[in-house]
């Protein structure tokens, strides 16, 4: 997706014990959801996947429902210390606005 592009999309969201819930996102919250989707059992990482604000992403999806698994990993270099792996654990699955609506 191009700039502009990331508008008001529903998707239905499902926990590991099964509870699906509704919800429509927007803006940069619904292109960290897409990532995690894309990335699948990796997960993503502020460096592999730059994004000005990827903890507030996650805090915003995880509002709306989204288990997000939060691993963190050591990193050397000049600047050594840990970074955050983002992995996607609900099931996600996009519908139509019209559908969550009903």
């Amino acid at each position: 997706m191009q700039s502009g592009e990331w508008g008001r999309a529903a998707s239905a969201i499902t926990n590991k014990i099964g509870d699906t819930k509704t919800v429509l996102i927007a803006g940069r919250d619904r292109w960290a959801l897409e990532q995690l989707m894309a990335a699948g059992k990796t997960g993503c990482t502020p460096i592999d996947t730059p994004g000005p604000r990827w903890s507030g992403y996650v805090f915003n999806l995880r509002e709306l429902g989204v288990e997000i698994e939060t691993v963190h990993e050591p990193h050397d270099g000049p600047f050594s210390g840990t970074h955050a792996r983002y992995v996607l654990r609900s099931n996600i699955r996009h519908i139509e606005i019209g559908e969550a609506a009903a």
